[in-house]
């Protein structure tokens, strides 16, 4: 393995350390340290609801004065170099959003995001015979 393939794997680990403790502290409500992954004039993009915020602190505030109960469950990360994208089970109120996140990085740290949430939907019974029932 040369230098910059070395470089490379090491970038990519010391992301998914971060990615790691960001799920984490956003499932703990630790705001402080769920926004510490973020560049100071990065972007958060809703598309669903048309919002962009700008700004890790804007973004942090944003997400601080949401008053339901929250919690995080990561079914999966994937990624590599700038682009990381992360599936999980966003829990508000005891009801569940599917939810993607697609990271963008410059260096160690998220420039831009985008989050596309998901509600569950009861699958039609004439399909029942093709499918297998998936866990939550």
């Amino acid at each position: 393995m040369n230098d910059q393939q070395q470089q490379s794997k090491l970038r990519d680990q010391t992301i998914r350390a971060a990615l790691d403790q960001h799920w984490a502290a956003s499932d703990a409500n630790d705001f402080e340290t769920e926004h510490r992954i973020y560049h100071e004039d990065a972007v958060l993009d809703y598309p669903q609801s048309g919002e962009r915020t700008r700004g890790r602190r804007n973004i942090q505030n944003q997400r601080a004065s949401q008053p339901s109960n929250k919690r995080f469950s990561v079914r999966r990360i994937i990624g590599g170099g700038d682009l990381w994208v992360t599936e999980f089970i966003l829990t508000y109120d005891n009801k569940p959003s599917y939810t993607v996140s697609i990271m963008e990085f410059k260096g160690t740290r998220v420039s831009r995001e985008t989050q596309y949430f998901a509600d569950p939907f009861e699958a039609p019974s004439s399909r029942a015979q093709l499918v297998e029932r998936m866990d939550a």
